[in-house]
């Protein structure tokens, strides 16, 4: 008994320290990627960087304000279209979606996330960009709205289903219609999941390169009409670090250093709402 329960204890504690040192490993990509990140761009960040647009090719100055516009308005126009379909089709998944037509659309939103976003890119540039005749920071929001909305509707649903059954049984005892107990009671119970979906669906999104190249294609200059080419940051960072200039290739790491910024912002914002909300309940 004393050596099987030595034998237990020996395991559980390998395993443990297994775990450990994976989790230690994964932390460490990300901090050796930020440190990078800091090292090779945060000497580059000054008050033109965010404020002024970019410069000839050659010259030294210059930073990427038409391109933080620009990921806003993007990314802005995708959330706008991305968000209502897919959480509307996460709750028609949870509430609805048992039968033949609900396993049809999550099959459908399986294989979407497992599609490149490059593929994504060519469907939007042959449904929008050609048939409108040019670029246009519309089809680039359209095709990042298409990368976010399966994501979301699978996080939704998920988070849909954690909600107890027994909230739907009181609110229909209570005369509520169940469309009506779906939006006011279930959605709301799960807003802090949904939330925390969106803000990684839209984190996900905002450092997308392919799918911009055949639809927003980039501007050098400011721009904030959504019918013509517009540049982002994702985009200035391609364009900068392919480019032959030392000087591309430092503001490259700058504006890499601010999206992977602005990735964290949001992540962390997801993780705030979820632990304010369940953190609150407990």
């Amino acid at each position: 008994m004393s050596v099987r329960r030595l034998r237990r204890r020996l395991v559980s504690g390998t395993m443990t320290t297994l775990v450990g040192v994976l989790s230690f490993v994964a932390v460490l990509a990300l901090l050796l990627i930020l440190g990078h990140l800091v090292a090779k761009g945060a000497s580059s960040l000054d008050w033109s960087f965010f404020t002024k647009n970019p410069v000839p090719a050659g010259e030294s100055g210059g930073g990427v304000a038409n391109a933080i516009v620009g990921t806003a308005i993007i990314v802005g126009l995708a959330a706008l279209i991305g968000l209502p379909i897919g959480i509307g089709t996460g709750l028609y998944l949870a509430e609805y979606g048992s039968g033949r037509l609900g396993w049809t659309v999550r099959f459908v939103a399986d294989v979407l996330n497992g599609t490149p976003s490059i593929v994504i890119g060519i469907f939007a540039w042959t449904w929008l960009v050609k048939p409108m005749g040019h670029f246009s920071a519309l089809a680039g929001g359209v095709a990042l709205a298409a990368l976010m909305v399966p994501m979301l509707a699978r996080t939704t649903e998920e988070m849909v289903r954690l909600v107890p059954h027994s909230l739907r049984e009181a609110a229909l005892a209570l005369g509520y219609a169940r469309w009506r107990t779906s939006l006011r009671i279930v959605a709301r119970t799960a807003l802090a999941g949904i939330l925390t979906g969106c803000l990684v669906g839209i984190a996900r999104v905002a450092g997308e390169t392919a799918p911009l190249l055949f639809t927003a294609l980039g501007n050098l200059n400011f721009s904030t009409h959504v019918l013509e080419p517009m540049q982002t940051l994702s985009l200035q960072i391609y364009v900068y670090a392919t480019g032959p200039f030392d000087e591309w290739h430092r503001m490259a790491w700058a504006a890499a250093l601010v999206l992977m910024g602005l990735v964290l912002i949001l992540a962390l914002a997801a993780r705030w709402a979820l632990r304010s909300r369940y953190g609150a309940a407990r």
